[in-house]
């Protein structure tokens, strides 16, 4: 019997089976795979070095970038948020990073930079989302600022981001694209629109670049009853049973007695909580694979463990392994329990959760 605590299990090779299908999608573009918030909290530099075939990676900020430069990747590395202090070009431009341009300070931090080797620079249209971009009728203004700047090598990549992609009878969506193609028409420039969503429902979007995040993780961007078929789950959160015992209908179980049996049963305490990233606000019956069955949790979810009701008949043991999400869980159903997203489980993982790769 071998106890374990918080543990998340790392499978690379479905990483690259998921690779592989993202790019049989859209076999003519290149890939730009998001490895911001720590590789979606599977390890920024473990899934660069896994995915040697990606065109470029995308992160958010700096420090992420410059981790990767430390740890020897190569390639492209674009600042989806671009630069947030001007003092930031110089850095940018000695490590070979690229950055998208979304607003005019961004323009004349470029512009009025002293650099010893030009930046390349996407350039990032609103077309719907209203958050970040230069708006529509700012293009021919940007574009022509950045072509003629020494300090920006040519030719510049075009972006925008699509809105509600993972919605297919939203008319946000094509009226996105439609804007894109309208604006863009006449500048022969690599282009970009895609996101994980955008890639498996929406191959118009897909241009010259892609760029898969969650989908590259093995989870679906896209709602319950769109199935994906062929990805697989690249991260399983899996912990140990820490204690079983019997207790009697009445009796409560946890904080407050939030949970109170109804029947006599067996209780099981599972060594993982809101400490290591579980949702401290999952409900109970909120799914758990132990065996190879799915049993409820109970009780409110503590900082280091969570109750579950393994019924009358158990025969789990100590030391049995629980599946939290992953391979037979998917943390899309857990998330969903959870009312929250799968980013926002896969993120919060914690520096205690145990990294193993899976055989």
């Amino acid at each position: 019997m071998t106890l374990r605590t918080a543990t998340a299990v790392i499978d690379l090779h479905a990483l690259s089976n998921n690779y592989r299908l993202i790019q049989s999608l859209s076999p003519d573009a290149k890939v730009l795979a998001v490895l911001k918030a720590n590789g979606y909290g599977h390890g920024l530099e473990r899934i660069a070095n896994a995915l040697p075939d990606a065109d470029a990676f995308g992160v958010a900020r700096l420090d992420e970038a410059l981790a990767l430069r430390s740890a020897g990747i190569e390639k492209p590395i674009v600042l989806l948020e671009g630069f947030f202090a001007k003092e930031d070009i110089e850095t940018l431009a000695l490590n070979n990073l690229e950055t998208i341009v979304h607003n005019e300070q961004q323009l004349d931090a470029i512009m009025n930079a002293e650099l010893t080797k030009p930046l390349k620079v996407w350039l990032k249209i609103d077309t719907g989302m209203h958050r970040l971009g230069i708006n529509p009728e700012q293009l021919p203004y940007f574009y022509r600022a950045l072509s003629q700047s020494n300090n920006v090598e040519k030719p510049i990549v075009l972006m925008s981001h699509l809105a509600s992609a993972d919605e297919k009878n939203n008319a946000a969506t094509p009226k996105q694209m439609a804007l894109f193609d309208e604006l863009t028409a006449n500048l022969r420039l690599e282009k970009s629109l895609a996101n994980s969503a955008g890639v498996l429902l929406w191959p118009q979007s897909h241009y010259q670049w892609i760029r898969p995040g969650l989908l590259l993780y093995g989870v679906s961007p896209l709602p319950s009853d769109i199935k994906v078929a062929g990805i697989a789950p690249v991260m399983t959160l899996q912990s140990s049973l820490i204690s079983v015992r019997e207790i009697t209908a009445g009796e409560a179980v946890g904080y407050s007695g939030a949970w109170i049996s109804e029947k006599n049963t067996t209780i099981g305490v599972v060594a993982i909580g809101y400490g290591d990233g579980y949702p401290r606000h999952a409900p109970n019956g909120t799914p758990v694979m132990i065996n190879g069955r799915r049993v409820p949790l109970i009780g409110r979810v503590s900082m280091d463990m969570i109750s579950v009701d393994l019924g009358q008949q158990s025969q789990d043991q100590v030391g049995d392994i629980a599946t939290l999400w992953g391979k037979g869980l998917a943390v899309e159903e857990v998330a969903a329990f959870a009312t929250t997203i799968p980013y926002e489980l896969l993120c919060n993982i914690t520096r205690r959760v145990h990294i193993q790769l899976a055989n």
